[in-house]
């Protein structure tokens, strides 16, 4: 509509935002309006503007396409965070790393990494959050001249990253903490609120004063949804109170595509006697971001009519030729200036056939009104205020639980974790430690000449001159049989997200370990020994090897962190090499082209 009344056919308007109102110039108030000849718009602005208007053409065409449902087509498409579903659809249950840091600008960072084969190239995916938003990025690894540390990983995604290392998360359940923050913005329940506007109402007060229901807007109440008693109401009740009543005794229901929606209806909220703004039926529809405006008659919405800090977006409703086989509604669409557009968008002509397209329609422009809502500078601020609490107990959560892991946490963590303090290395070293016990009492009254003789320290020692002339290297644990070499290249790496290349250099170390060197009852040493079936405990099964590769990934970790010397000295093995700049961590990825194992290798100083 021009300054002088007069209307045009725009489908989206949005008018430039001045700074005060001595910069506008007024646009006529809904009385002036009203004043002229029929037909009127559906919706005006302010008289000081603050808002935009899409669909304001509803005359309809004479052509044939009129009578094709508009907007039937492909277009209607919910406008949900799809970064949000990443972690769980990409990441969660499958091999990947978790890192964690603190950047002085971006604040904490929680840093994800996958390696992917995506047809025959090899990917790295990359998932990094910030307090800010969440930047996810396939990179492939043929478009690197070298391999990059995690720190350059996470340029790669964000350059405004500024950090010297990431910290590797050890805790086993982070990625349901993760998860959890990721999906904190996907909401499967939604409220709008519904408002009567009868002919000729230009206020709040008669907006909101309302309490018949006319037969138009009881079959538009129809087409929204179930009437539900609110009493002992099992659903998604928006705020509603199913208990006590307070809130009116019945209400309209839907769900649409697994979401659930409650509709907070004007004439069905507690109407007060006396209270002219009806503060029962406002302190609800007030507080919800989007409404319905239903029109029975050709009465000009004007956003500003209901003061309401919450409410950003409007869809009015206008019905023609109600309670017939030809029902038809005309909509256009509202919003403040800071929120931006959102679909789909309206057909032009914006009228539709009562239906399920455009049922589908309406819901799907509810819902993504309220998410473009979330855009507006109001919202914005309180979701990052939000988010950058979540990210924060995150963060703590993801490192107390880690250092719990390596021993190195508080007393009340540990007890947590470990259960007797320590964390997980001392609750392994306990296992072990009652294990060797036992089974080093057994050996003492097993042993044989030729095979393994203990001290009261719990030491071994090796007789050469009884040792075969070919022996190989064994694990040897009191009063456990020894754990067989295997034969290959990669006979002692495991297939885990943590893969240790150097286990073999460190039984190599061990033939220099002097063999009547006294150990303590916790310790053990590489020794050769005959493989001959009589050296053999038959009565204990033998000691798992994928714990001694626990053991091994775990001091890599902490190598990189500077605390192997802590965790060597808490749990007391000699099997564990005193020089662990030899360890590196790596992905070892099955590939299923060639059935080869790769390898990629990230060295100590790339992660520091």
């Amino acid at each position: 509509m021009t300054r002088s009344g007069c209307f045009v056919s725009l489908t989206h308007v949005r008018f430039p935002s001045l700074q005060t109102e001595e910069d506008y110039i007024p646009y006529p108030s809904v009385h002036e309006v009203l004043g002229r000849t029929s037909p009127f718009p559906l919706i005006l602005l302010p008289q000081f503007g603050g808002y935009w208007i899409e669909g304001t053409n509803h005359e309809p065409k004479d052509t044939p396409e009129a009578d094709q449902p508009p907007g039937s087509a492909s277009h209607i498409k919910l406008e949900t965070n799809s970064t949000a579903k990443i972690y769980r659809k990409q990441f969660m249950g499958k091999e990947h790393f978790n890192y964690y840091t603190m950047d002085a600008a971006l604040g904490h960072l929680i840093f994800s990494i996958k390696y992917d084969v995506i047809g025959d190239q090899e990917h790295l995916r990359l998932m990094l959050r910030t307090k800010f938003k969440t930047f996810h990025d396939v990179i492939p690894i043929s478009c690197l001249t070298e391999f990059p540390n995690v720190v350059q990983m996470a340029k790669l995604v964000c350059e405004e990253v500024n950090v010297d290392r990431f910290y590797p998360v050890l805790y086993p359940k982070a990625s349901r903490l993760i998860v959890t923050f990721d999906e904190h913005v996907i909401s499967n329940n939604f409220k709008f609120g519904v408002i009567y506007q009868k002919f000729g109402q230009t206020s709040e007060e008669e907006l909101f004063g309302n309490m018949e229901e006319s037969p138009a807007f009881v079959e538009f109440l129809e087409f929204l949804g179930h009437k539900i008693e609110l009493h002992d109401f099992k659903g998604f009740r928006g705020g509603l109170d199913v208990t006590h009543g307070q809130t009116g005794t019945e209400s309209v229901y839907t769900s649409f595509h697994n979401k659930e929606i409650m509709f907070h209806v004007s004439t069905k909220l507690p109407y007060t006697e006396g209270d002219s703004q009806q503060l029962q039926r406002k302190r609800h529809i007030g507080n919800d971001i989007v409404a319905i405006v239903f029109q029975e008659e050709n009465t000009p919405f004007v956003p500003d009519m209901i003061q309401s800090n919450f409410l950003h977006a409007y869809v009015v409703v206008q019905v023609e030729n109600a309670c017939t086989d030809n029902v038809t509604y005309k909509v256009s669409v509202t919003a403040r200036d800071d929120v931006p557009f959102f679909g789909p968008a309206l057909p032009d002509p914006a009228i539709f056939k009562k239906g399920l397209d455009f049922r589908e329609f309406l819901f799907t422009k509810l819902i993504n009104a309220e998410y473009a809502c979330y855009k507006a500078e109001k919202f914005a601020k309180l979701e990052e205020r939000t988010r950058s609490a979540l990210l924060e107990t995150l963060y703590e959560e993801l490192h107390i639980n880690s250092q719990s892991m390596m021993g190195l946490g508080g007393d009340e963590d540990k007890l947590e974790n470990g259960g007797g303090g320590g964390g997980f290395f001392e609750s392994f070293k306990r296992v072990i430690r009652s294990r060797s016990q036992s089974m080093d009492a057994m050996g003492l009254s097993n042993k044989k000449s030729h095979t393994v003789s203990t001290s009261h320290s719990g030491s071994f020692t090796h007789n050469p001159a009884e040792s075969p002339k070919t022996p190989g290297i064994s694990l040897i644990i009191p009063g456990k049989s020894p754990t067989r070499k295997k034969s290959g290249p990669f006979s002692s790496r495991r297939s885990s997200a943590i893969g240790i290349e150097n286990i073999q250099e460190v039984q190599e170390r061990s033939r220099d370990v002097s063999p009547n060197t006294q150990r303590t009852p916790d310790s053990a040493h590489f020794s050769q020994e005959n493989r001959s079936d009589n050296s053999s405990n038959h009565s204990s099964p033998e000691f798992p090897t994928v714990i001694y590769t626990c053991i091994h990934t775990l001091i890599a970790v902490a190598a990189m962190q500077g605390a192997d010397q802590h965790i060597r000295s808490s749990l007391g093995f000699s099997i564990l090499p005193k020089d662990t700049s030899t360890y590196r961590l790596g992905y070892l990825n099955q590939r299923p082209s060639d059935n080869k194992t790769l390898a990629l290798p990230l060295s100590r100083s790339q992660y520091v």
